[in-house]
């Protein structure tokens, strides 16, 4: 009786080996196929930020920031930050009451304001501008004085229509 308690035994313990044996190696292979699927997930990532990274790099080429000869234009005025000023100067006229003078369209819901600003260089701004409903762009032209002021000149502009 004994021996067959032990044999008994033996049998259900290899069973048991033999079933963590199975299953650990199958717990192996999908954990490698987890691993191989987040190195693919890890790589598309990288390459994604390096593709967004050239991207960004791409829209700052037009930006008086990263263009050193536009920024020489203003060394002799001592600013810190020359386009943070230029766009305060210009987001200044905002201020007034009713539309804003630079922007050639009355506003239809409320008045024109400039929204968004991107200077390009040291001569030439695109901006946006809304009313809460309808929106255009403006070019403008600029010129930042010796005595800190600023002239701004509209070029262009363009109203969008409503589609609907």
């Amino acid at each position: 009786m004994k021996h067959k308690i032990f044999l008994y035994l033996f049998i259900f313990a290899a069973l048991i080996a033999l079933y963590l044996f199975v299953s650990g190696g199958k717990m192996a292979d999908v954990k490698d196929q987890k691993i191989q699927a987040l190195r693919t997930e890890v790589q598309q990532l990288k390459d994604s930020v390096q593709n967004a990274q050239l991207k960004a790099l791409d829209m700052q080429y037009f930006s008086l920031e990263n263009n050193d000869d536009a920024l020489a234009y203003y060394d002799h005025l001592q600013l810190q930050d020359p386009a943070r000023y230029i766009a305060d100067k210009l987001l200044e006229t905002n201020e007034s009451k009713g539309d804003n003078p630079l922007i050639p369209y009355e506003g239809m819901e409320s008045d024109f304001k400039l929204n968004r600003i991107k200077l390009l260089n040291h001569k030439w701004i695109i901006a946006d501008f809304s009313d809460g409903k309808y929106w255009g762009e403006i070019r403008l032209k600029y010129e930042l004085k010796d005595d800190l002021g600023v002239d701004f000149t509209l070029m262009d502009h363009l109203l969008y229509t409503r589609s609907n």
